[in-house]
């Protein structure tokens, strides 16, 4: 039950069923998912109410459970009442009524009374299966001479109501009588059980003829200390699999049917698979449904969804040849998803609007040089197909490194040949004459595919001048390659800006900014815009984006004070780790989970955007230590959706700096990279920056020099 009990505990002791009843209520409430994996009919057929907690089970009509209840691992039908505060536990109620013996009347229904518990085992050596019941606040090992009671009542009253004796439930060799060892529960058929516990819960009122009393005495009986021993703890995880797997397929079997494929299908048919070889035949049928699924949805459901769910399904069915040719439409709609996002309603550049009158490219040549970007709070809720489909917000700061902006490139039309000339600050070189031959995909270890992608979005490989001028491209970063400071879209923002002002097109911060999206889609490698909008734009700013066509951006700067930018110089400390981590493998994985609707991943990212807003009012406010705190939410919620974002060595990092610290994370999608160390005061910084020079536990890592990068002056 841990992942449906609350958000972020450290630990949590379940002591009694009081106490789980207790957290469910109490302060985490608000947290608490109250329906999971559970089939419930609509209102008008039942009465349940909205406090109630349902897992893993089924109600059906005509059923009514009481405020705060628990239901868990169950399957109740018929008239069946629970009152409010109960729990019941892996218990399969069917129609009352059928099969039952006579005692039961036609008018009678189950009813479970407020603060009681109830729950149904199977017992070892096939002997059946056995329900227990007891009061919410019944102390099991409380004697009866010392106030014990059943039910909730004294069990001097128990046994006068019932028309019971001692002898009955107790042997008389035993001192210490009480619930645990009182040979109460009988083992019977379920109907017989059920009117048996009508009968010792006093719900059913009087035992005029005593048929009820005569079948409970005459029956087999054990206490909870025999029942203790006598669990088959092997079968009850076997039937909570069936129990769960078959909840799974309905609930997969109307997700298709009825649904838009909001359901974690991929978790569904995990569930589904743990019980037998017929749950592949029912993701076979489930398969079956989509020939026609996309037109009737059209515009609400995006094809990169459908395709990963059918990827999922023909996992699950065993067809891993077909899986992986859908998988490759899955990232190949998003790219294209991500493309008509940022394409829609654009103006296209007209020929006539780009050149000079001797039919040249101009100017001969630009320029651009940008600096890196640090996030605080937001990322994740910046990557398509999230910010195609949800509001994003990301809280990030332009920096220059070591005196110097880091990242550039140069793009100069030429007469010397025509063609492409490539080159990068590795002296690597690449030729290319034949303009028809860039085209996507582009092979991963193609050095030259960030700039040949930025030649495709652009559009300048279609421009009437290169018939008559060649061009050469120069690019460079002089960062550590997986640094996590978005290297690779900020110098995709600065090739596509050089090339949309030798063009003389709208080379805006905000249309590179979109056409760098379509860049690291058509590259393979995603990403989203919070990279490009920290590079193209100085200082702090606070990004929004909102989902359309086409996708709207919002930047704000912060009107940062001087006095906040230079606390902020001298308390942060941006340190390189020196290991390397190239994002896409964890973006790729992130972005499969928000396509499979994974509700942890999506709580996670949401809550990453709001902390963005509470980051910006923060520095807004100049309460640098708030976000400290911030950064460090932050920190643990990446780590949720990436296990992986930290290892020995960050741990180390941190574990050193945090008497230092107010605030610490990675930049980037972490794993290694850049971390940013807050320190508590311009002085903590100092030592910081000594005590990780004279470290003894040998962290070989790098602090950096840096400023906020701020507008350059025209």
């Amino acid at each position: 039950m841990f992942s449906f009990c609350s958000y972020d505990f450290s630990f949590l002791h379940f002591g009694t069923s009081a106490e789980v009843l207790d957290h469910l209520a109490g302060s985490y409430s608000g947290l608490v998912g109250r329906r999971h994996m559970c089939s419930v009919p609509e209102t008008t057929a039942c009465d349940i109410a909205a406090t109630t907690v349902i897992l893993c089970s089924k109600i059906s009509a005509g059923v009514s459970i009481g405020e705060d209840s628990l239901v868990y691992d169950s399957s109740l039908s018929g008239r069946v009442r629970i009152g409010s505060q109960s729990i019941v536990v892996g218990v399969n109620i069917h129609e009352l009524h059928r099969d039952s013996p006579q005692i039961i009347r036609s008018s009678t229904c189950f009813t479970l009374p407020d603060r009681h518990c109830l729950w149904e085992v199977p017992l070892v050596n096939s002997m059946g299966r056995v329900m227990v019941y007891c009061g919410l606040h019944d102390n099991p090992k409380v004697a009866m001479n010392r106030d014990g009671t059943f039910c909730g009542k004294p069990w001097k009253n128990v046994l006068e109501g019932l028309k019971i004796q001692d002898t009955d439930i107790w042997d008389t060799s035993n001192l210490d009588k009480c619930l645990w060892n009182a040979r109460l529960f009988p083992i019977m058929s379920p109907p017989e059980m059920l009117s048996v516990g009508l009968w010792l819960m006093g719900s059913s009122g009087r035992d005029p003829d005593g048929k009820v009393s005569r079948m409970w005495r005459q029956s087999r009986r054990v206490s909870l200390e025999e029942l203790h021993r006598s669990i088959d703890y092997h079968q009850l995880c076997v039937d909570s699999a069936k129990h769960q797997a078959d909840l799974a397929a309905a609930v997969a079997r109307s997700c298709m049917t009825y649904g838009l494929l909001g359901r974690n299908l991929f978790q569904l048919c995990e569930d589904m698979l743990g019980n037998d070889s017929s749950s592949v035949e029912v993701c076979k049928e489930l398969l079956t449904f989509f020939p026609s699924h996309g037109d009737q949805y059209s515009g609400v459901l995006p094809p990169s969804r459908g395709y990963q769910v059918k990827m999922d399904l023909l996992r699950a069915s065993g067809d891993v040849s077909a899986a992986s040719m859908v998988e490759e439409k899955v990232w190949a709609s998003v790219a294209s998803e991500t493309a008509s996002a940022i394409k829609y309603g654009s103006k296209e550049s007209s020929s006539s609007a780009t050149t000079s009158s001797n039919g040249n490219l101009r100017p001969k040549k630009a320029v651009v040089e940008l600096p890196v970007r640090v996030d605080f709070v937001g990322g994740w809720s910046d990557t398509p197909p999230w910010s195609l489909e949800r509001p994003g917000c990301v809280l990030n700061m332009a920096i220059s490194l070591e005196g110097r902006l880091p990242v550039g490139a140069t793009t100069e039309a030429t007469e010397d040949h025509h063609g492409v000339l490539i080159e990068d600050d590795a002296d690597r070189k690449v030729y290319i004459d034949d303009l028809s031959s860039i085209s996507c995909p582009f092979k991963e270890d193609d050095p030259f595919r960030l700039v040949k992608s930025a030649l495709i979005v652009t559009g300048i490989l279609g421009h009437e001048m290169l018939s008559t001028s060649g061009l050469k491209i120069r690019t460079w970063a002089n960062v550590p390659r997986g640094s996590g400071l978005g290297t690779s879209s900020i110098l995709a923002a600065a090739v596509v800006k050089c090339l949309f002002q030798l063009m003389e097109d709208d080379g805006g911060d905000d249309n590179v900014a979109r056409a760098v999206l379509v860049v690291e889609q058509i590259m393979g490698t995603g990403g989203g815009w919070q990279d490009q909008i920290g590079g193209l734009y100085p200082g702090i700013k606070c990004t929004q984006s909102f989902p359309g066509q086409p996708l709207r951006l919002q930047v704000v700067p912060l009107l940062a004070s001087p006095q906040l930018i230079q606390e902020l110089e001298q308390r942060l400390l941006v340190v390189f780790t020196g290991q390397v981590r190239l994002a896409h493998r964890v973006l790729e994985k992130v972005v499969t989970r928000y396509l499979r609707r994974d509700s942890l991943l999506i709580s996670s990212i949401r809550r990453l955007a709001e902390l963005a807003r509470a980051g910006r009012e923060a520095l807004m406010n100049g309460e640098v230590d708030e976000l400290g705190g911030i950064m460090l939410e932050a920190w643990g919620l990446h780590q949720e959706l990436d296990p992986f974002c930290s290892n020995r060595l960050v741990d180390e990092l941190f574990a050193l700096a945090d008497p230092y610290c107010c605030g610490y994370k990675l930049v980037g999608a972490g794993g290694g990279g850049f971390a940013l160390l807050l320190a508590r005061s311009p002085g903590h910084a100092v030592d910081l920056r000594r005590a990780l020079r004279d470290s003894a536990a040998g962290l070989d890592v790098t602090v950096y020099d840096w400023n906020v990068a701020v507008p350059l002056p025209r």
